[in-house]
């Protein structure tokens, strides 16, 4: 089995492409098809006595159906990102839902409206087909009960998601307007994050707040219901506000900026090299391979553990540590570009080079979290396990 396959079972249960695509069913969409049957096999039950035990089989085939609806939904999204060439890397059916998640793209704000729209739009393009089947059939029984709750299911999902904030897909409306009005993607983020959470208070009032100032508690399952939901907008327009805060703060991640100076020896150099290079510790030092590409860095408590009279025999690698795989970026690197590369490297530590491929500088991780986040963490000036 390949990684990719072993990935996506841990995930969830891989349902095939379509047009393509990875199509998976999270295990925790089980929950809320459970808790779709508990809820409304009852209701169903009591409305059509003569359906039995069999009231419990069709609110799960409403479960289903509400399945089908946010993958049609989902792949709305996918075909119409495939019109402007941005890759899809799957389609993922959960418990919230679902998400289509993408590779690295270049967006504009017409074009992410339009990608966002598509979906609730697949939505109403449904539920306009079920009214045309319930006005022109007597359908009469199951059949007129599923199709009756398959349209006002995607009529609301449909104007659910269109609401204006993200997580939902009207979101991108606002920040896209944001984005056009400013120049700048991160504060359409940002402003569209914010009424997210505006949308969410709206939704708190309405159906828990307004009831109880009238005396009315609401129903238990509404109740959860709005939790849920509550909670999981709240989550996600809270994730944009960070994502676009992050992105504001992309012009600060500079490979040549962040890095502490540092300069590279050869694997065959001895520690007596490293002190008269570096007679105090300062600049860092990296130990290169025979192939010139940085490997290690030379860590100063080994260095200073090693006796005077034993430095000219003393190999650096003695007393350094091993580098991950690959682990240098170019001094030029900076923004989207360099969290990108940096992200498929291992470790936390990375030697910077020149144009010649000369050590210039070691950047640790902690450094470009400091520049994403403005936590006000210092460069990392202590090599790794160093105590501070």
């Amino acid at each position: 089995m390949t990684e990719t396959n072993t990935t996506s079972r841990r995930e969830g249960i891989p349902l095939g492409r379509i047009a393509g695509i990875p199509v998976i069913l999270a295990y925790s969409w089980f929950v809320i098809a459970a808790f779709t049957v508990i809820a409304y096999g009852p209701v169903l039950l009591d409305r059509n006595p003569v359906l039995g035990a069999g009231a419990y089989w069709v609110a799960f085939a409403y479960a289903v159906l509400l399945l089908i609806s946010v993958l049609v939904h989902e792949l709305a999204h996918a075909l119409t990102a495939k019109l402007y060439s941005w890759p899809t890397q799957k389609i993922v059916l959960n418990l919230w839902g679902g998400h289509t998640q993408f590779e690295n793209f270049t967006a504009t704000p017409g074009r992410s409206v339009l990608v966002a729209l598509a979906g609730p739009a697949a939505n109403f393009v449904l539920a306009g087909g079920a009214w045309l089947v319930l006005t022109s059939a007597d359908l009469g029984g199951v059949a007129d009960i599923l199709t009756n709750i398959f349209m006002w299911a995607n009529l609301l999902i449909g104007i659910f998601n269109v609401l204006p904030g993200l997580p939902l897909d009207g979101g991108r409306l606002v920040e896209s307007a944001v984005w056009k009005a400013t120049g700048s993607q991160a504060k359409g983020t940002v402003a569209a994050g914010w009424a997210g959470r505006i949308i969410v208070v709206a939704l708190g009032f309405w159906f828990l707040v307004r009831p109880l100032l009238a005396g009315e508690p609401p129903e238990f399952s509404l109740l959860m219901i709005t939790i849920l939901v509550g909670g999981f907008l709240w989550m996600g327009a809270s994730a944009s506000i960070q994502q676009g805060t992050m992105r504001g703060r992309l012009h600060l991640v500079s490979a040549a900026a962040l890095a502490v100076p540092a300069v590279g020896i050869p694997g065959t150099a001895t520690v007596a090299d490293i002190l008269r290079l570096s007679p105090a510790g300062t600049p860092s030092v990296v130990v290169c391979g025979p192939d010139g590409r940085p490997q290690g860095v030379v860590d100063p408590g080994a260095l200073a553990a090693v006796p005077a009279n034993a430095a000219w025999s003393t190999p650096a690698t003695a007393v350094s540590y091993a580098l991950g795989a690959g682990a240098y970026v170019p001094e030029w690197s900076k923004g989207q570009e360099l969290i990108q590369y940096l992200a498929q490297l291992e470790g936390r530590e990375y030697a910077v080079v020149d144009h010649l491929g000369r050590v210039t500088g070691l950047l640790g991780q902690n450094a470009v979290v400091a520049a994403m986040t403005g936590k006000g963490v210092r460069p990392n000036r202590y090599p790794q396990g160093q105590n501070r």
